[in-house]
């Protein structure tokens, strides 16, 4: 059975100290981007909301046309 050295213990430990930044990091950016996704969806909503407004209006003034064409 072998046994692990002073330096493997070193290295081990810089490795996991890597893997726990890298961890932190990516918790981060995970929170930023779930953030971020939560603002573009509100903006996504708003212009389809304008989008269905203007296609309405304008079906409505097609709609008026038609009907003054009609007279």
């Amino acid at each position: 059975m072998s046994r692990i050295t002073g330096a493997e213990l070193d290295r081990l430990e810089l490795y996991i100290e890597e893997l726990i930044g890298v961890c932190e990091r990516l918790v981060n950016e995970n929170r930023t981007l779930r953030a971020e996704h939560a603002v573009l969806m509100e903006e996504r909503a708003r212009l389809q909301e304008r989008a269905d407004d203007a296609r309405n209006r304008l079906e409505a003034m097609i709609a008026r046309l038609k009907a003054m064409e009609l007279e």
